[in-house]
């Protein structure tokens, strides 16, 4: 497809809410000289009569008559965004299906470290099971580099394809997996690696139609992980004592490729792949130049040190303080269930208030409610309540975070710098759940150490995109950024 290029074509758009709650592209970002874009796409100049590159630009009736001319925009200046549409729709019901199966799947793994201790794994200390987890959320985000350079030259189709089939191939070992090395490989490696090649297509796809509504279009996409994190661990859960491990784990992967034939026939760019280009360190790292998004990046890193451990310890900290196994073995759904508005409701708002004043709301609230809600409480209510409001603020971080990204990048580059946040929140994800397990095994079983851990990695990442917000819009507070 050809484009034709406007001097807003070449550069990053930064987007910032103006008093009418509507986007502006800041002067002196995409644009050259005093030069501004109309709403219609055309150029006009306010230095009107006078010589500017060795043309005289045009005053009075040839000026209106300029105004007049449509001029062509490029597809990736944010006026040419549709924000909606049966194919744009359609995508974010296909990244719906996706993230179902993808971060849907990670977000019930807190299931599986308390079957593991309790059965095949039961030899093994609580920080050692929880490599399979965290090496599944590890795999799943550091891949994002490589699968992003790949989806920004060729597009998703056979990224996705590919997903698909390790995705279930994964899980279909996993069904027959007696050893820990076979679930480290087949769950925690092959199956959490097809998830990082379903998640990363969608969230890049998705972010090509929307501009204006991108946070609450994300949003429901993201609500696909949360309704995978309830409807996934009540299945597996009722299914074990029915049919077995090995044939729950099958009926699994067969459900997750059902969603998956959803996902592929209906995700796509609105962006023509750019070909490919050498793979070069540099092009990755060149990004990290930039204060906003090195600072977002580490942000996101704190946050992902300390928000999967309630995920994962919940059901296992819920039953030592007293709680019926059958009720405790909902909390995961539970907390699930509400991210589901965690999810589409800060991103509905983020597109009116700023992204990043909304990330910061959210990251904080949850730090709090670590500290003052989860540590001090026993009982079966407060357990309730915190997986309720838990679930709902750090829902807001999967459709937030790559929003805020998105609004400082060139959407040519998406697919590298999503890649480039989640594989450095990988480490975050893969060194936070063990760290929090060692805690526990430090405190002999008691869950003070691995909650002060938690709470405090959830607050300084909301300290991190507080100035994160500063650097890429400014400090004042007004600013709706």
């Amino acid at each position: 497809m050809d484009e034709k290029q406007t001097p807003a074509s070449s550069a990053p758009t930064l987007a910032v809410l103006d008093e009418n709650g509507d986007y502006r592209q800041p002067r002196g970002i995409g644009f050259g000289g005093d030069r501004n874009v109309l709403s219609d796409g055309s150029q006009v100049s306010t230095k009107k009569g006078e010589e500017e590159d060795g043309e005289v630009l045009p005053v009075g009736e040839e000026l209106e008559n300029l105004e007049k001319q449509p001029t062509e925009v490029s597809l990736h200046h944010p006026s040419s965004f549709p924000d909606g549409g049966p194919t744009a729709w359609l995508s974010v019901l296909g990244g719906f299906a996706a993230l179902f199966c993808s971060f849907g799947w990670i977000n019930c793994i807190g299931v599986f470290q308390g079957y593991y201790q309790a059965n095949q794994l039961k030899e093994y200390s609580p920080s050692t099971v929880s490599w399979i987890s965290s090496l599944e959320t590890f795999c799943m985000f550091f891949f994002g580099p490589v699968v992003g350079k790949y989806y920004d030259a060729y597009g998703s189709r056979f990224i996705l394809l590919l997903g698909t089939f390790l995705h279930v191939f994964g899980l279909m070992m996993a069904s027959i997996s007696s050893k820990y090395w076979h679930f480290i490989i087949c769950q925690g490696i092959v199956s959490a690696t097809g998830a990082s090649f379903i998640f990363y297509p969608a969230l890049g796809d998705v972010s090509t139609w929307f501009f204006k509504r991108r946070a609450f279009a994300l949003g429901i996409m993201a609500s696909g992980s949360s309704m995978g994190g309830v409807v996934l661990p009540i299945m597996i859960q009722r299914l074990i004592p029915r049919v077995g491990f090995g044939w729950t784990m099958r009926i699994t992967a067969f459900l997750i490729l059902g969603m998956m034939v959803i996902a592929n026939l209906t995700v796509r760019s609105r962006l023509q792949p750019k070909g490919w280009t050498p793979f070069r360190l540099k092009d990755f790292l060149k990004h990290f130049k930039e204060p906003g998004f090195s600072m977002s990046v580490l942000a996101a890193f704190l946050f992902f040190f300390g928000m999967f451990l309630p995920f994962n310890y919940i059901v296992v900290a819920a039953k030592k303080h007293g709680m019926s196994t059958s009720l405790a073995n909902y909390l995961v759904s539970i907390m699930n269930g509400i991210s589901i508005f965690g999810r589409i409701l800060p991103g509905w708002l983020g597109d009116k208030l700023g992204r990043y004043n909304m990330m910061i709301l959210t990251a904080s609230v949850s730090g709090i409610l670590v500290l003052a809600l989860w540590l001090p409480t026993s009982g079966n209510l407060p357990n309730i309540l915190f997986v309720c409001f838990y679930g709902f603020t750090t829902g807001a971080f999967v459709s937030l975070a790559p929003a805020c990204l998105a609004q400082i990048s060139d959407i040519r580059e998406i697919g590298v710098r999503n890649g480039s946040l989640f594989a450095v929140v990988s480490i975050g994800a893969l060194t936070g759940v063990p760290i929090g397990g060692a805690l526990v095994d430090k405190y002999n079983g008691r869950f003070l150490g691995l909650q002060i851990f938690c709470g405090v990695s959830l607050l300084a990442g909301s300290v991190a995109w507080c100035l994160a917000r500063g650097l890429v819009g400014g400090w004042k507070v007004t600013t709706r950024v």
